[in-house]
């Protein structure tokens, strides 16, 4: 019997919240993504992708742990790839692909 590793709660809420990213900045829920996020100015200097978003300064602990917070270094740091999906399945695929190919499924 082969045995598959467990996957984290805090693996599973990540990827939850980066799934509902990827639904509001494609225009796949009806929420204006200006609500939540600024996408930061993209630059040639850029690392990664053509999505980045812009991380506000918190004063606050409690604001941290805002969705809108928690989520930015997660989605700054998907590969172009991911976040170019052309679908939600397609993106939820590429996602659990990267996953396994990191060792983290």
């Amino acid at each position: 019997m082969i045995s598959s590793p467990v996957e984290s709660p805090g693996r599973d809420a990540e990827s939850g919240d980066l799934i509902e990213t990827f639904k509001i900045l494609s225009g796949k829920e009806n929420v204006d993504s200006k609500t939540f996020f600024q996408l930061a100015e993209s630059s040639e200097h850029t690392r990664g992708h053509s999505l980045k978003l812009y991380k506000k300064h918190c004063r606050l602990d409690s604001r941290k742990f805002f969705f809108s917070q928690r989520v930015v270094n997660s989605w700054n740091s998907l590969p172009q790839h991911i976040v170019e999906a052309p679908s939600v399945n397609s993106f939820k695929k590429r996602l659990d692909d990267d996953y396994h190919d990191m060792g983290l499924l």
